[in-house]
């Protein structure tokens, strides 16, 4: 028979997971990238969404988008490119049929949005801005401004300052900004994005590339080009978080091929505050669950009371 537990014995307690993004409490830093969660819903039955950090929806315009045509997915060496063309239900759509779900779950919901304009993009922004239920949201500037002959957003300073100010302007929830990685210098980007008003920064987003069916002698996705995602990003993006976080005075999250805990310890050490966990979810869809419990694990191993103070501990 076994013994009672001694009275007023505490209970153990493991190491705190909690970090500061944004003026927000997540209850740990693990959530998914936007574009492979799609809004939450569909990854239900494989994890209990209450222990993810958060949930980043895919990203939405203001209108129902279709996306490319097909083929838009090709597997790589160590990764996938995609070219979906940010197909999305649009913003009414989600507020009717995707919110109400996402409602009920103890987690805060980062919408991710993006735009062809600067008056879609602050139009958009206006109108999230006004749903109940959403934490924060995650702009996407890696998307070509239709009136300025198609210039991405992301790739100058001047017009990721211009888009990023006429959002702030509009929004009172917390914003996250996710940068392009295609350019020459991704501080320059984020020093922008931090003077017109960004409350943290989210980088990478894919790198473009390509892949080519050697017997037709074509491009493997529909669309030409897409974007490259997975492991083989990770040292990558690990570098140019690593240079924002030292660039600038806002958190950073870090995304680009993080698969395991170690990869999420990685982006955290060389100065994010946060992670998102993309590709991985394709291979697994309870992925960010086993990096949430990698993270506790190592936490008792070595003995670290608290995660946060893992961040930024890279030493050079």
């Amino acid at each position: 028979m076994n013994s009672p537990s001694p009275k007023g014995k505490a209970k153990e307690t493991g190491p705190d997971l909690s970090v500061a993004l944004a003026g927000l409490r997540l209850k740990n830093p693990v959530m998914p990238a936007s574009g492979t969660f799609g809004y939450g819903e569909e990854y239900s039955s494989y994890m209990d969404l209450g222990r993810l950090g958060a949930i980043v929806t895919k990203g939405l315009s203001l209108r129902p988008k279709a996306g490319n045509r097909t083929p838009r997915i090709a597997e790589t060496h160590g990764g996938m490119l995609n070219a979906i063309g940010l197909q999305n239900v649009g913003l009414e759509s989600f507020c009717q049929d995707k919110m109400p779900f996402l409602r009920q779950i103890s987690t805060p919901v980062i919408v991710n949005f993006f735009g062809n304009s600067l008056e879609e993009y602050a139009e958009a922004a206006r109108q999230i801005d006004h749903i109940d239920g959403v934490a924060a949201v995650e702009l996407n500037i890696s998307c070509p401004n239709v009136k300025e002959g198609g210039i991405v957003f992301g790739t100058d300073p001047t017009a990721a300052a211009a888009v990023v100010g006429q959002v702030r302007a509009v929004l009172n929830k917390p914003l996250i900004v996710k940068l392009t990685p295609n350019v020459t210098d991704i501080t320059l980007i984020a020093r922008a994005v931090e003077d017109a008003g960004a409350d943290a920064i989210c980088c990478i987003n894919t790198l473009t590339g390509m892949a080519v069916d050697i017997r037709s002698r074509r491009p493997q996705l529909a669309n030409g080009t897409g974007g490259l995602s997975g492991p083989v990003l990770k040292p990558v993006a690990l570098r140019m978080v690593y240079q924002v976080a030292q660039a600038v005075n806002l958190p950073v999250i870090g995304v680009g091929g993080i698969m395991t805990a170690e990869d999420a310890l990685e982006f955290l050490i060389a100065g994010a505050s946060a992670v998102q966990v993309g590709t991985a979810n394709f291979v697994d869809p309870a992925a960010m669950i086993a990096v949430i419990d990698g993270l506790d694990r190592f936490c008792r191993q070595e003995r670290v009371p608290a995660l946060a103070g893992l961040i930024g501990t890279l030493c050079c």
